[in-house]
Order: C-alpha cells, then sequence, then structure tokens
C-alpha cells in the first residue's frame, strides 16, 4: 500500500493545469491580393500571451508586426488561421460583432495620439462610454479617475493643441483605459515622442501592467521601449525568428526592467 501512495501523489502533480492563453494565436497567416498574386504579411504565427505580459514586437519595416498588432485587436481580419481572446475566436466573429468586441475588450494606443481636435481632454477620455449603459455621473466618475492616474486631473478642460505631446499621449492612454479593456495595443506609442517624454510614457505603461495587471501588447522600433517589456517578440519577413524572454534571476519585474533599461542607455 505504502508504495502506491508516492505514485498518487505523482500523478497528481503531473496532470496540474497550466494556465490559460489569453490570447492564442495558431498556424495565423495573412495575406493581400494585388492582381492575380497572393502577397503574404503573416505567415503561419504562433504566440500564447498571458495575463499581465508586456509583450513587444520588434522587426524591421515591412516585418509584419504592426499587422499582428492589428489582427489580434480585431482592427483586421486574418485570411487563416486562429486568434482566440479569453476564449472567444475573435477571427468568427462579423464585423458588427467584431466592433462590440473591440470596444468592451481593447484599449488603444496609437503614435500620433489620435484625439478628436474640437474635444476637451475630459470628452476625448469619455468618448468610448457614450455608447455603454453609464450614466452620465459614472462617466464623469470613471473619467475623472482615468485623466488622474496618468496625471491630467488639472488638464481635463484643454484641448489638444494646448497640450504637449507627451500630455495628448497620456490623454490617449486614459482613453485607452476608460473601458477597463482586457487587452491594450500600443503601435509605437513613444513614436512622435521626444527621449525624455517618452520615457515618461514607457514609465505609465509600465505602472499600468504592473500595478493594475493590464495586459500590454507593444510595438516598436525602439531597444529602450522595448527593454520595458518582459517578451520581446522578433519577427523578419512576416515570420516570428525571435524571442526573448525577462530572466528574473530572482528580481522582481521592475527592477530587471531598469536594469536592461540602463543597459539599453549604455549601448545607445
Amino acid at each position: 500500500m505504502s508504495d502506491r501512495q508516492p505514485q498518487a501523489v505523482a500523478t497528481t502533480i503531473g496532470t496540474a493545469s497550466a494556465p490559460e492563453p489569453l490570447v492564442a494565436i495558431r498556424a495565423l497567416t495573412k495575406y493581400y491580393v494585388r492582381g492575380d498574386q497572393l502577397i503574404p504579411v503573416l505567415v503561419d504565427i504562433n504566440l500564447d500571451v498571458y495575463e499581465g505580459d508586456y509583450i513587444a514586437l520588434m522587426g524591421p519595416s515591412g516585418s509584419g508586426k504592426s499587422t499582428l498588432l492589428n489582427l489580434v485587436a480585431g482592427i483586421d481580419k486574418p485570411s487563416s488561421g486562429e486568434i482566440r481572446v479569453a476564449g472567444i475566436d475573435i477571427a468568427e466573429l462579423s464585423d458588427t460583432e467584431l466592433a462590440s468586441w473591440r470596444s468592451a475588450n481593447v484599449g488603444f494606443i496609437f503614435q500620433f495620439y489620435n484625439l478628436m481636435p474640437v474635444l476637451t481632454a475630459f470628452d476625448n477620455v469619455e468618448l468610448p462610454l457614450l455608447l455603454t449603459q453609464l450614466t452620465r455621473r459614472e462617466r464623469r466618475e470613471r473619467v475623472e479617475t482615468a485623466l488622474t492616474l496618468v496625471g491630467l486631473a488639472d488638464r481635463k478642460d484643454h484641448y489638444p493643441n494646448e497640450l504637449s505631446g507627451g500630455q495628448q499621449q497620456r490623454v490617449a492612454i486614459a482613453r485607452a483605459l476608460i473601458s477597463d479593456p482586457t487587452l491594450i495595443v500600443a503601435d509605437e506609442p513613444t513614436g512622435d515622442l521626444d527621449r525624455v517624454t517618452g520615457g515618461e510614457i514607457l514609465g505609465l505603461l509600465e505602472r499600468l501592467n504592473i500595478e493594475l495587471d493590464k495586459t500590454i501588447i507593444m510595438v516598436t522600433h525602439d531597444p529602450k521601449a522595448a527593454s520595458y517589456a518582459d517578451r520581446i517578440v522578433y519577427l523578419k519577413d512576416g515570420r516570428i525568428v525571435h524571442e526573448m524572454s525577462e530572466e528574473t534571476d530572482g528580481l522582481d519585474k521592475r527592477s530587471t526592467r531598469t536594469i536592461r533599461a540602463v543597459m539599453s542607455e549604455l549601448t545607445d
């Protein structure tokens, strides 16, 4: 009898379930039709993204990284393959279903902010909530909380042309957070900013990831920006060619990223 007990324990441990990925991409392919030619953009992409991950997509221009980001965010549809986000295969959703899914699950941060110039910072952040069932008071409370989080509570009545580039990007980040999305996607979020301001934005994204456990997928050309991520996925010619994961060696996430950011500065 005693001989059997260790075997039963080992079996139980061996079958412990691994965490399910928040985003599961399988055999993903995207191509465009030009005349009678098929132009491949992404080829046989397989990638898992877990809740709380901060992933940087890197690669030369034309490598397919922005296309991959758009597919995960539901902006575009794949030619074949599967993209599951929180168990939903978004490649199978209709355009109407996809639009509804995006508004509830994805926060977007763009390189050029994409703010409405005729709206104040407050109104820009509130925009995604106008299609919800929230009351005006509930919307106001959420907007004020988001603007406070990004350090712009005192700029809520300013228009985009009255804000610096860094402040405009902070408004865009507050807008991305306002619906408490499952996933934040950022396409070159510091590409239009100077190095100091870009560092402030990267620090803010890091806070969202570490303190609020937000899952972030970011496209960047900048090694310093990528150093803030805990996983870096390299693409070339539409394929994933390399992935580098954070090796913490007993350090916490923030300490490891700080070391990598300093090393990036030293090698500039």
